[in-house]
């Protein structure tokens, strides 16, 4: 499957991803309280730490990348070892329960995803997990719109077994994919998307005009604070679609909307960066964010 891949663009969405990732997580009140976040996030100020580290979003996007790099297309059982593997090495990521219970339990026996992924929170994972983590692979598979959704859906089951987990990370792979094809429509991204609440929450989204804010948006469409893909997903697709050439202005609106913001933002700059890049981000940014093992920052191709 080699033919259909496209390096440069994943590797421009795991860049755009791990921003969003870092961004996103500065705003939760770990770092700030929630009136000082919403008062900085509207001025636009950015956050003055020295260092903004990601968190598992990004750490099971770089697997899932690796995987790619290494077999050309998702292979479950490697996919299944280097998620293990990747939170044997830094647990503190961030991970939700459910990856506690079942990333663990895939260290020594990969091949156990297919009867322990089904069996979490009673017939498998919806939440956003698939989603926030598939941005490189749509990016990677742009060329064939079909292979990204398929590819996403095997990647997807092997944590989130659930329809609606793997509907969400075939919207957000399809969106990157779009992205890098200069084509993002959230229409066209929800046509795509299996029959699903993830589906209805991105009809509502193409429906809703972009001169909405963006905390309003949220509040129609989910800002991922119940952690579900049906409850993420569209608003990050809809930022995304909304600033569609400019990652910086798709991360502050999508910071408006608070909730699971990593995650949100995450998916969000997976998908922009998938087409511009981190060129024209701000030194600054880049400078703090946590660098993303595999190579340096690139601009749009």
């Amino acid at each position: 499957m080699n033919h259909a891949a496209d390096r440069p663009a994943a590797r421009r969405s795991i860049e755009g991803l791990a921003l969003g990732d870092a961004f996103g997580e500065r705003w939760f009140p770990l770092f700030r309280e929630p009136r000082q976040a919403y008062d900085e996030i509207r001025a636009r100020r950015t956050p003055q730490e020295p260092e903004w580290h990601w968190t598992d979003d990004t750490a099971m996007a770089l697997a899932l990348l690796r995987v790619l790099e290494e077999h050309g297309a998702v292979d479950q059982d490697r996919l299944a070892t280097c998620f293990a593997l990747t939170y044997d090495a830094d647990p503190a990521r961030g991970y939700g329960h459910g990856m506690h219970m079942l990333l663990p339990a895939l260290l020594g026996a990969p091949k156990d995803w297919r009867t322990l992924a089904p069996q979490l929170f009673e017939g498998g994972s919806l939440g956003n997990g698939a989603a926030m983590r598939v941005a490189p692979l749509g990016a990677w598979f742009s060329r064939d719109l079909e292979l990204a959704v398929r590819q996403a859906e095997l990647s997807a089951r092997v944590t989130h077994a659930h329809p609606e987990g793997v509907a969400g990370a075939v919207a957000v792979a399809v969106a990157a994919a779009l992205s890098v094809r200069g084509e993002l429509d959230i229409a066209a991204v929800a046509e795509r998307t299996p029959a699903s609440a993830v589906r209805e929450g991105l009809e509502r989204a193409a429906g809703l005009p972009f001169t909405t804010e963006p905390w309003r948006a949220a509040d129609v469409l989910g800002n991922g604070q119940r952690i579900r893909a049906d409850d993420t997903v569209p608003f990050a697709v809809w930022t995304a679609a909304r600033h569609s050439d400019d990652l910086v202005a798709a991360l502050w609106a999508t910071a408006e909307g608070f909730g699971d913001v990593d995650t949100t933002c995450a998916i969000t700059g997976g998908i922009v960066g998938a087409a511009t890049g981190v060129g024209a981000v701000p030194e600054e940014w880049l400078s703090r964010r946590e660098p993303v093992p595999g190579g340096g920052t690139t601009s749009a191709a």
